[in-house]
C-alpha cells in the first residue's frame, strides 16, 4: 500500500466523519433544509420514509460508519460507494444554488456544490483504487517468475 493512499483515505474520510457526527447532534436544521427536496424525491422514490429527520440521521450515520471505514482501510471500495451515495442526495437537498436569489448566497453554495462535486471524484477513484493494482503485480510476479 502506498503511503499516499495511507494518507489521502483519512483526509477524504474526515469530512464525512465530522460533518456526520455533527448532524447526528443537531439534524433539525438540516433536516428543515433538505424537506422540500425530500418531498420531490419522494415522487420518484415513493418508498422514502415521510421523516425528515430520520432520513437526515440515516444518512449522517452512513457517513460516519463509511467513514471511519474508508479512513481505517476497511472494506475501502464499499465505503467509498457508500460515502459518494450519500453525498449525491446530501448536495441535491443542501445546496441548491440554482434556487438562491441573492448573489453571495448562490456563489456561497454554488462553491459548496462544486466542492461536493470534487469530493464525488475523489471517493471514486477512492472506490476504484486497488483492483487494477493488485492486478499489474501480479502480472509483474508473474513475469518475473517466468523470467527467471
Amino acid at each position: 500500500m502506498k503511503l499516499v493512499h495511507l494518507v489521502a483515505r483519512p483526509l477524504l474520510a474526515w469530512i464525512f466523519v465530522s460533518g456526520g457526527l455533527d448532524t447526528l447532534r443537531n439534524p433539525e436544521p438540516r433536516a428543515q433544509l433538505a424537506g422540500p427536496s425530500l418531498d420531490k424525491m419522494r415522487e420518484t422514490v415513493p418508498v422514502l420514509p415521510e421523516d425528515n429527520l430520520t432520513l437526515v440521521r440515516v444518512n449522517a450515520a452512513v457517513q460516519v460508519g463509511a467513514g471511519i471505514l474508508l479512513a481505517l482501510g476497511k472494506f475501502r471500495r464499499l465505503a467509498a460507494l457508500a460515502l459518494a451515495a450519500s453525498i449525491v442526495p446530501t448536495t441535491y437537498a443542501g445546496h441548491r444554488f440554482w434556487e438562491v436569489e441573492d448573489e453571495a448566497g448562490r456563489a456561497q453554495q454554488r462553491i459548496h456544490f462544486d466542492k461536493n462535486l470534487a469530493i464525488l471524484g475523489g471517493l471514486l477513484v477512492a472506490a476504484s483504487e486497488g483492483r487494477s493494482t493488485r492486478r499489474a503485480r501480479r502480472r509483474a510476479a508473474a513475469e518475473l517468475d517466468a523470467s527467471a
